[in-house]
This record gives C-alpha cells, structure tokens and sequence, in this order.
C-alpha cells in the first residue's frame, strides 16, 4: 500500500517511499527512541552516522527531534535521492548529508556519537517470495546473506574507527540473529557495553552497544 501511496508514516511524520526503499517499520522507532534520549544526554549538538540509510526515515527524525548533524549513506544512488527529498521536505535539509557508498566508506576518517544502522539482516533462505506483499521490496535490503549477517559483519569490521570514545551504536537485526550480532559488535567494540533491545512485540530486535 505504501508503494501505491508514495508515502508512509514514521514517527509521526510522512515519508515518500518508492520501490527502491524499503518501506519504513514502527519497529525501528526503536532506534530512533534510543539514539534521541542519548544525543539529548550529551550537552552537545552531537554528531550522527545512519548508515544503509533508504528513505532517511533514521536519519530525517533524529535530525528533526535533536539539534544532531546527521551523515547518512546507502549503496543506492536512487535510495540516496529519495533520502534527500525527505529532508528538504520536512525542512531539516542543512543537517542531513546523503552520501552515496558502500557502508561507511562515504565517511572515511569521520567520528560520529551515535552509529545506527537497519541493514539488510533477512537470511537468504528466509526472502518472501510472492504473493506475500514484502517481495516487492529491494531484495538488497532485504538479504543479508546465509545467517543474515554478512552485511553487519562488513560494517563492524570497520566500526571502531568511526566511533567517539564515548559513542552508542544501534544495530537492528532478526531476532534470531541477535545473539550472533552481540558476539560480533562485542568482539569490534571492545570497549563497551553491549544490549538488546526489545521491539513493540516483546521480541529481541536491536543491539545497542556503548563505549565506556
């Protein structure tokens, strides 16, 4: 319906979606939840890095409920323009930066305070297949691979040197990969303390590791 439409709901504000993005989840207001309350803790603007950023549902809504600087990339050119779109319109264009790449690599040598991402983490053997509505989603932001976590392990690998001694960073997965996903940021982010977080279902759906 969202790709009938051209737009979904998202933390209370409307976003234009289209079928190079995925369509935007109540379940990853979580993320937003988390990295706000933090940001506001921190006395500062904050910066912030949404990587495999898709419509800039992230990245628009911290940008709009903090004073944060927000870098946001996405291996989609397509995905990257919609991205900024969303953030003209919703006026907070002079924050957000959209870069076009492959993980991190747009922001080589940057820090952030807070790291979040919602990338691909469906296993291969577990893509939807038609008619099932979410087959028509990108299949690259859908497939992570044969755990489902060959993306999340390209980005943590690198992880440490885009953090600020003191960073958070939120990753959303599967819930049956969330315990797989706490070995792998524990085992990047060495010095910090790692968590999960519930979705509105009560089920396991992000980690949140903190640096001490």
């Amino acid at each position: 319906m969202a790709y009938i439409t051209g737009s979904a709901c998202f933390y209370g504000r409307e976003f234009i979606v289209d079928e190079s993005v995925l369509v935007p989840r109540p379940e990853t207001e979580h993320l937003v939840d988390e990295a706000v309350a933090f940001l506001r803790g921190l006395g500062t603007a904050g910066r912030v890095l949404d990587v495999g950023t898709g419509s800039g549902a992230i990245a628009c809504t911290i940008a709009a409920e903090t004073n944060a600087v927000v870098d946001a990339t996405d291996v989609s050119p397509e995905a990257v323009a919609l991205a900024a779109r969303n953030a003209e319109r919703l006026a907070i264009g002079g924050r957000c930066r959209f870069l076009c790449g492959d993980l991190a690599a747009p922001v080589k040598g940057e820090r952030y305070d807070v790291v979040v991402a919602n990338l691909p983490y469906v296993p291969t053997a577990d893509l939807p297949a038609g008619p099932d509505s979410t087959s028509f989603e990108p299949r690259v932001a859908l497939d992570g691979g044969p755990d489902g976590l060959t993306v999340y392990r390209a980005l943590l690998r690198g992880i440490a040197d885009h953090v600020t001694a003191k960073a958070m960073v939120l990753l959303e997965a599967a819930p049956p990969t969330i315990e797989r996903l706490i070995e792998l940021t524990q085992n990047s982010l060495r010095n910090s303390t790692v968590t999960i977080g519930n979705d509105y279902a009560g089920l396991a759906r992000y980690v949140k590791g903190t640096l001490k």
